[in-house]
């Protein structure tokens, strides 16, 4: 597969990654932070919007691969 069509690939799978992690977030704020004080809310949405780098790595890294050489 070229590296063109692997972008692309990645691309669209990182957009809808991205929705349905803010989407699960947003759904799990709710119960864990009702009530909760300024500080830990303010720690949870950090921690949150920081932890879905995590499991893209391995999807840029294979977006990121050189093309084969063509013989």
């Amino acid at each position: 597969m070229r590296q063109r069509t692997r972008k692309l690939i990645g691309t669209v799978a990182m957009l809808v990654f991205v929705v349905l992690y803010a989407l699960l977030v947003m759904v799990l704020a709710q119960p864990i932070l009702n009530g909760a004080s300024h500080l830990v809310q303010g720690l949870f949405y950090l921690i949150a919007g920081l932890a879905w780098v995590l499991p893209i790595i391995p999807l840029i890294s294979w977006m990121s691969k050189a093309d084969m050489p063509r013989v």
